[in-house]
């Protein structure tokens, strides 16, 4: 299909005191009609900002760019800490100064502040949410939360009760505030439960390097490091640590009350399929629900070879609810 001309917008959206949250939109140029039904926002996970993410243009086009090429009005938000919205004061000292920032109860704040703005900037009641891992407990919360404001919600690579170690691997000591990522523990974080003969081929070549140079560049301060690191609040390491591993969630699925997508890749160690299968059965209030695995992808499926098998499935769901 002929590709429409796009429009970038960026801003930044207030969510508490001294807390600024980036939100990168993108949209057919000509589009002058916004619906619930065919407007979106997507928030990241843990460790990498958003727009480094789902508006990396790989192989010529990024995720928001052939959603909103499809007729819709897509955005993304980052975190406070992550990317370019506010880093909280924490982040200047020393790790191990402070306790771990930005849990799950805050970065709700920052998702709803954007999820009013965009209603109020388009004049809709609802919209679309789609997270990717630590961004599906944030995006089931927010629909739990907003019942009335949400249309559709779909979690890629979701979190749940861990049975499993963690990949985020934080050293020897109390968790501090935040942890920090070279390129080489992301790449061997990424790769992890790819067959050996497998792994040469899932990331096509350069991409990983575009992506990790536009997500390092995200965080001009650990980017002078030697090597070079991107900072990540540990908030959400300690929902896994104090909630997730201990049998309790953070969230109650049965809150969940608007059409519900689940998709992963069958290699994800991060969250491993079984978290998505317990997850889906307790998802019992929802109008329509799905559960959707994907061959040969991992946790990172959407800067892989077989992304165009994600973005499928997403868009399959999402245009249901446009039809």
């Amino acid at each position: 299909m002929s590709t429409p001309a796009l429009t970038t917008e960026e801003m930044m959206v207030p969510s508490e005191p001294g807390i600024e949250i980036y939100v990168r939109n993108k949209r057919p140029a000509a589009m002058t009609a916004f619906s619930p039904a065919r407007t979106l926002l997507f928030v990241h996970g843990s460790t990498y900002p958003a727009h480094t993410t789902f508006d990396l243009p790989l192989g010529g086009q990024s995720w928001m760019e052939s959603i909103a090429a499809r007729g819709y009005d897509v955005y993304c938000l980052d975190v406070r800490g992550y990317g370019r919205s506010t880093r909280p004061p924490e982040m200047s000292a020393a790790p191990e100064a402070n306790p771990p920032i930005v849990r799950t109860p805050t970065a709700v704040k920052d998702v709803e502040a954007v999820l009013r703005f965009v209603l109020g900037r388009r004049g809709i009641p609802r919209l679309n949410l789609l997270g990717w891992s630590w961004g599906c407990t944030l995006m089931a919360t927010t629909a739990i939360r907003n019942p009335d404001k949400v249309a559709r919600l779909m979690l890629y690579a979701p979190p749940f009760l861990r049975t499993t170690p963690s990949l985020m691997a934080t050293g020897p000591g109390p968790l501090g505030a935040y942890r920090t990522v070279t390129h080489a523990q992301a790449k061997t974080r990424w790769l992890t439960g790819v067959p050996e003969h497998k792994a040469a081929a899932q990331i096509p070549a350069g991409w990983f390097e575009q992506w990790s140079a536009a997500t390092w560049a995200s965080d001009p301060v650990g980017g002078q490091r030697n090597p070079p690191v991107v900072r990540a609040p540990n908030g959400t390491v300690a929902d896994t640590q104090e909630i997730w591993s201990k049998g309790q969630m953070v969230y109650d699925p049965a809150g969940i009350k608007v059409p519900t997508l689940l998709v992963l890749g069958e290699w994800d160690r991060d969250t491993p399929p079984y978290m998505a299968q317990a997850l889906f059965p307790l998802i019992v209030n929802a109008p329509d629900k799905r559960l959707v695995m994907l061959a040969e992808g991992t946790h990172t499926m959407m800067l892989e070879k077989n992304r165009q098998a994600l973005f499928r499935a997403v868009q399959a769901f999402l245009d249901e609810g446009a039809e």
